[in-house]
């Protein structure tokens, strides 16, 4: 393994992914202290933060065979409804990056000593601007009592006119070759874990396409873990019971990014498909991958788990259930031993 490049510890493996939950102060304490949870996530924000416009950046949950919610009824959602799924038109957090910092510090205030509890910061923007991001983030680490990491989301369906970096050669190498820069330039920074969420890939060129930028530099990949996978986009969600008249669950044309159970399997492939090619990389070999999609229970876990996932996160069985989704998912590892 490249020693220079430095690794993420997740224990339990457990924890949520960037989400609407994880938005606010409130809820990035009560994730913090959550004993289930061996790392959180911070909802991916901008230097400036994302204009959000509570009419259009939306989500609702669904059952996947009827599209119906807990909210409708009719002919349709006889028998219960199984709200296992989640659409959304959301960008990114409208809380600026300065501001989660200052976040991040009240927690550490709260803590009477210093904790391996792993924070990842999630962020996007331009090269340029994440860059920025990493040396903030880096410079910050100084001053609180737990570790950072940070992701950069490469991966959101949901941004009109830009399209995920992440499927594109190109626009990764910039990103990486912006980072290492950076890195090398300015040793006098603490080292920060960083990795990429990745979209959900769905043919043999685009995994391709990621293990050759992180192959590209020709020295070990800077790269310490992959989130794999957001959501994917280009799903549509109708109004139940009465599907018939096309008529969208979210605002305008009601196109998003889907998560949940019809996720699971697909996100399991990525993360199995994943595993194997790093395995396979002796630049990109120490590569953690945290996995993230259609996980609800302690047997989803296990699943994401086997397939190769170092850690595992959640998003929509939070929304859902709560922060009691941990407790549960840990009680069931426990079980099973």
């Amino acid at each position: 393994m490249p020693h220079s490049v430095p690794r993420i510890g997740i224990s339990p493996p457990l924890l949520n992914s960037a989400c609407p939950w994880a938005t606010t102060l409130e809820d990035l304490k009560a994730l913090f202290h959550c004993s289930f949870t061996g790392a959180i996530t911070i909802r991916t924000s901008l230097l400036k933060g994302f204009q959000h416009d509570p009419s259009i950046h939306k989500y609702t949950f669904f059952d996947p065979v009827t599209h119906a919610s807990n909210a409708e009824s009719g002919p349709s959602s006889s028998g219960p409804i199984q709200e296992t799924a989640s659409l959304n038109t959301l960008g990114y957090s409208p809380i600026s990056l300065e501001a989660y910092l200052s976040y991040i510090s009240k927690i550490s205030a709260e803590i009477p000593e210093p904790t391996g509890k792993l924070i990842i910061i999630s962020v996007t923007g331009a090269p340029d601007e994440v860059v920025e991001c990493y040396r903030l983030i880096a410079e910050h680490s100084r001053k609180v009592n737990m570790p950072l990491a940070m992701e950069v989301n490469l991966s959101c369906p949901n941004i009109p006119n830009a399209p995920p970096p992440a499927y594109s050669g190109a626009a990764l190498s910039g990103y990486l070759n912006a980072l290492q820069a950076l890195i090398g330039s300015a040793p006098e920074l603490p080292r920060l874990p960083f990795g990429l969420k990745t979209p959900p890939y769905t043919y043999a060129d685009q995994f391709k396409t990621l293990m050759s930028a992180l192959e590209g530099g020709g020295t070990p990949c800077p790269v310490s873990f992959l989130t794999a996978t957001n959501t994917l986009g280009s799903c549509l969600v109708l109004n139940a019971p009465d599907c018939s008249s096309g008529e969208p669950r979210l605002p305008g044309s009601g196109i998003g990014g889907m998560a949940g159970a019809p996720l699971h399997p697909l996100a399991l492939g990525n993360v199995a498909t994943l595993r194997r090619m790093l395995n396979q990389s002796e630049m990109a070999k120490h590569v953690d991958i945290i996995g993230i999609g259609g996980v609800e229970d302690s047997s989803g876990y296990m699943r994401m788990r086997g397939a190769g996932a170092m850690a595992v996160g959640l998003a929509t069985a939070l929304g859902r259930k709560g922060f009691k989704v941990f407790e549960e998912i840990g009680a069931g590892m426990n079980n099973s031993h």
